[in-house]
């Protein structure tokens, strides 16, 4: 691994990554291989865990094809220097903001979604010119082996019917270490609905607890599994301190009719990110960026958000050596005149509106001097 680390950080010295035509081209490349590979893609997710071709393309595949036809577009203007504004000791230099690589970054995948959670990272890792390194989920072992072969040939009831057991569109649990986990947190609960389960399969049926108690198990760490823990509260505010005693979650999905219910639950909670009435859609607008807060995750990704996120905002300021005389404002002796313009130059604003209202004033100043010097 140590031999690996080292060949990638020599790619990205070497500067291969950084040329945004290369970016482009490596981006369009792992385009290539979604199309092209699709089958192979849903065959290996259908593999580990048990997923219809229509939940795979719909969940994985399609985000990412929009995730890169996003980044395609756009990584034009993000990668352009951005101009800032200027204070008045700063007024005649050149300031701007450069977005920059962070340089050898590491993706690790997660299991319970295999492609799309490792493809999305590495879009954005790439846009931003840096070096990557994948580690997928050796839970999901098709996936990995999957991507672990395409990539280097292509980069330098209504849902599932009645019998859901049997439905192909009613995925499984990733192993059976994962599958007695799950298990244990349904020991002392009570089931109001589901329940079954089949190791052999590591099927569990979608499973519904009440009057469910929020310091056992269930309640202490994220399922990964379909379980819904139902907390009964007497009103909202029960409910927003509940939320906020707790660590902040991954996402919060608040259901009602009720407009300003839902923004206050906005407003008084902390979480990755929202969605109202419905779940899990927020996580496909690349426009917002997709991450937790404390606990709940560290960074965020998405179109833009991934660009930023792996790329350093490198601020830079371009002085003249013709104007080194201005300086002698900073140099010792010190004195309070000296501080008295300091504070001018650093806490005025450069405004050039106001900046061409005094030029011109002073302009027709200086042209009334004229005048009144001719006609004399």
């Amino acid at each position: 691994m140590e031999l690996e680390v080292r060949r990638v950080r020599q790619a990205f010295l070497s500067g291969r990554s950084r040329p945004l035509r290369f970016r482009l081209q490596q981006l369009e490349a792992l385009r290539r291989m979604v199309q092209e590979r699709e089958k192979d893609i849903l065959a290996a997710i259908a593999a580990d865990l048990c997923k219809s071709e229509f939940n795979v393309y719909s969940q994985e595949v399609i985000t990412v094809l929009g995730e890169i036809d996003f980044m395609l577009e756009n990584l034009p203007e993000w990668v352009t220097a951005k101009p800032v504004k200027k204070n008045v000791l700063t007024m005649l230099d050149e300031a701007y903001i450069q977005p920059q690589p962070l340089g050898v970054v590491l993706i690790i995948g997660a299991w319970n979604y295999p492609f799309v959670l490792t493809i999305q990272p590495l879009i954005g890792a790439i846009a931003a010119g840096n070096a990557v390194i994948i580690k997928p989920s050796e839970l999901s072992e098709n996936t990995a082996k999957m991507l672990a072969k395409l990539l280097p040939q292509y980069l330098d009831q209504e849902f599932y019917g009645e019998n859901i057991k049997e439905s192909p569109d009613y995925e499984r649990i990733i192993n059976l270490r994962h599958f007695k986990r799950i298990l244990s947190l349904l020991e002392g609960q009570k089931i109001a609905f589901g329940g079954e389960t089949d190791e052999a399969t590591r099927y569990i049926a979608p499973t519904v607890l009440t009057d469910v108690d929020p310091k056992t198990k269930v309640m202490q760490e994220e399922i990964f599994g379909p379980i819904l823990p139902i907390v009964p509260v007497k009103n909202v505010d029960e409910a927003i301190n509940f939320i906020n005693e707790r660590e902040k979650p991954l996402a919060l999905y608040v259901f009602s009719h009720n407009h300003k219910l839902i923004k206050r639950m906005i407003d008084e909670t902390s979480s990755g990110g929202v969605t109202g009435n419905d779940v899990i859609m927020h996580f496909m607008l690349n426009s917002f960026p997709f991450g937790g807060v404390g606990s709940s995750g560290m960074g965020a990704y998405h179109g833009k958000h991934s660009f930023d996120t792996f790329s350093h905002q490198r601020p830079c300021l371009l002085k003249s050596l013709k104007r080194e005389g201005a300086n002698k404002l900073r140099y010792p002796p010190n004195s309070q005149s000296k501080v008295d313009w300091g504070k001018f130059f650093l806490l005025k604003r450069f405004n050039k509106e106001k900046l061409g209202l005094l030029l011109l004033t002073f302009l027709g100043i200086v042209a009334a001097v004229l005048v009144k010097a001719e006609y004399y």
